[in-house]
């Protein structure tokens, strides 16, 4: 065995990604598929979920869960599909969330319900219900791993009105130091990757060359983070490299958080 597969290996472990069918999830989820692990991605989309499996399982071994886990229902229905596929869970990551934008006087409650149900609650009993999974897979040498995406807006003031969303990363950074000093004791390691800023549709989009260039030009990187960024932190957080690191925030931004 090479240096970087003792190090940095995943094959054979057992791994779910939330919001795993696009985006950032659907990077990480592609890099844990590449390395041999088995992965299981949820969304609520189930058509989104399901097409995104298949295209991804043609590297290797990757399982559609669709389940909207804003909702207690959905929690449990995922947690039921996944236990009766494994008897164990080395890698839980926690990708999926919600933003909702709009001008302070008219911010809707239900826009703040929305973003708080799915990126603070949703993690939160999701991994109460998965960590019977996490422990039976646990061992001091190769504790299991949550790895919750929170967001560099929760250190800064982000460009736009989307007060829910900073709010609810900041909780869930928060959440995370806590969730690790508790389960430290079952051989459960939980971290946060706080990207910085990612490529969206848009983005992509030749009329938006100039918006492209105004968002990377305070980014001492200048430019977006991209899918490897966000794998190869996910995959470092669950390797063997990564097997003492708990209770992180590790900041995935090209430097943007030295700026503020």
């Amino acid at each position: 065995m090479s240096v970087i597969d003792e190090l940095f290996g995943v094959a054979g472990k057992s791994v779910l990604v939330t919001g795993g069918s696009r985006g950032i999830g659907r990077a990480i989820a592609e890099a844990f598929v590449r390395a041999g692990a088995r992965v299981y991605i949820c969304s609520r989309d189930a058509q989104s979920c399901t097409e995104t499996a298949a295209v991804l399982a043609a590297e290797g071994t990757c399982i559609a869960l669709p389940s909207n886990l804003a909702t207690d229902e959905g929690r449990k229905r995922l947690v039921a599909m996944l236990a009766a596929r494994e008897s164990s869970l080395n890698v839980l990551v926690n990708n999926a969330g919600a933003i909702w934008t709009a001008p302070l006087a008219e911010y809707p409650e239900s826009g703040w319900d929305k973003v708080f149900d799915l990126n603070v609650k949703g993690t939160f009993f999701l991994i109460k219900e998965l960590t019977n999974l996490l422990e039976a897979a646990a061992t001091p040498d190769d504790p299991s791993r949550i790895i919750n995406v929170g967001s560099i807006d929760a250190f800064r003031i982000p460009p736009h009105e989307s007060y829910a969303y900073p709010a609810s990363k900041a909780a869930l950074h928060q959440l995370t130091r806590q969730l690790a000093s508790r389960l430290a004791a079952r051989h459960i390691t939980v971290n946060v990757i706080a990207p910085g800023l990612y490529p969206s549709k848009m983005l992509a989009a030749p009329s938006e060359l100039e918006a492209h260039r105004e968002l990377v030009a305070p980014i001492p990187l200048k430019r977006l983070a991209g899918p490897a960024d966000m794998a190869g932190a996910a995959l470092f957080l669950a390797s063997k490299a990564g097997s003492y690191v708990t209770a992180a925030v590790l900041p995935v931004d090209g430097g943007l958080a030295t700026t503020l």
